[in-house]
């Protein structure tokens, strides 16, 4: 089974974990899905399992219709069905990104006080933080990663683009499957961090809502279980360049636009006009990736400004560090150490 269309048993063993918690009758949803063959999958004890991701969207509607519950056991309280539903109307009317992304976190504010979520903008960077309590204190991945999921593919129908993400934080271990995060998230990845981030270029806050009342029926009719189906990989042109820009830059390399082009099998003008349709260009990619190198480097290892500028592929390292004051709102060398630049 592919796994770009499907998903590990980990995964479903750590959806399941809220359900059976409530003693919620598997047996029961499994057959009301249509999908007997589960109850023998998910007890089989082979890490090699994968289910269909078509399944698991059946399922998941299944299961919350069973407990009437969108949060399908994991708030201490339930999000009664139609709950997504009245936020998409509350949010479609937004002028922009930056308001409806306020109005949804606003919208969970008043169902729940075990998950907070809240926008914040510093330099170039915009920074959508999830926090949830996690009351029953268990396997916290699959219902970080779907919050992650939904609410990223959600921005990205709202302002019909792909969505540039510059990086996602887990504040849960790395898992021993953490190889297919980054197929679902083509971007820097950190787990085991204070907070569940996922950050993006500050920009996209400003994109108009390209959506309406008429195109959200049909939204809602699929959703949000067809969202959860997005635990694949993101195929967007973006996401594609992006990976091999981060691959070259892993490897102390780089990509030209045309090295990029060729390892696509294609032109540059077709590159160009692909990406301008998903709403980015190739400088944008290209610094999103360098970015979130240059913070990490910074932060994890000794390396020099100018050998981090070489590296990075600027022609100078003042040249770096004007772009990194453009990211960050400060020098290289104050992002390193706070206290380094008064001495």
């Amino acid at each position: 089974m592919k796994r770009q269309h499907s998903v590990p048993i980990q995964l479903i063993r750590s959806l399941l974990i809220a359900p059976r918690k409530r003693a919620v009758d598997l047996e029961v949803v499994c057959a009301q899905a249509g999908l007997v063959h589960w109850l023998d999958l998910i007890e089989i004890d082979d890490d090699s399992t994968r289910f269909p991701l078509e399944e698991l969207g059946v399922f998941l509607i299944t299961l919350w219709r069973y407990m009437e519950d969108e949060a399908g056991g994991f708030l201490s309280h339930r999000l009664k069905l139609g709950t997504f539903s009245m936020m998409c109307h509350a949010l479609i009317s937004a002028p922009n990104l930056r308001r409806g992304l306020l109005r949804s976190a606003r919208y969970i504010a008043l169902l729940t006080d075990d998950l907070r979520l809240t926008l914040e903008e510093e330099g170039d960077e915009a920074r959508f933080v999830f926090d949830w309590d996690n009351p029953l204190g268990e396997d916290e991945v699959f219902f970080i990663t779907s919050m992650f999921v939904i609410w990223i593919r959600l921005s990205c129908w709202m302002i019909d683009r792909p969505m540039l993400l510059d990086r996602v934080d887990f504040q849960f271990v790395e898992p021993s499957y953490s190889d297919e995060f980054s197929l679902m998230f083509p971007c820097a990845l950190n787990f085991g961090v204070e907070r569940n981030v996922f950050a993006f270029n500050k920009r996209m806050l400003g994109l108009p809502i390209k959506q309406d009342p008429h195109t959200l029926v049909n939204f809602l009719s699929h959703a949000p279980q067809s969202l959860l189906t997005q635990f694949r990989a993101d195929d967007s042109v973006t996401a594609q360049v992006k990976r091999l820009l981060i691959d070259a830059y892993a490897k102390s390399s780089t990509l030209s636009f045309d090295d990029t082009s060729e390892h696509l099998n294609t032109t540059t003008h077709t590159l160009r006009r692909r990406l301008k349709e998903e709403g980015h260009s190739f400088q944008e990619i290209k610094d999103s990736v360098r970015r979130e190198r240059a913070f990490l480097l910074l932060k994890t290892s000794d390396i020099s400004v100018n050998q981090l500028s070489e590296l990075l592929g600027f022609s100078e390292p003042a040249a770096f560090i004007r772009a990194f004051k453009k990211w960050s709102g400060q020098s290289p060398t104050a992002f390193r150490s706070p206290k380094s630049e008064s001495h």
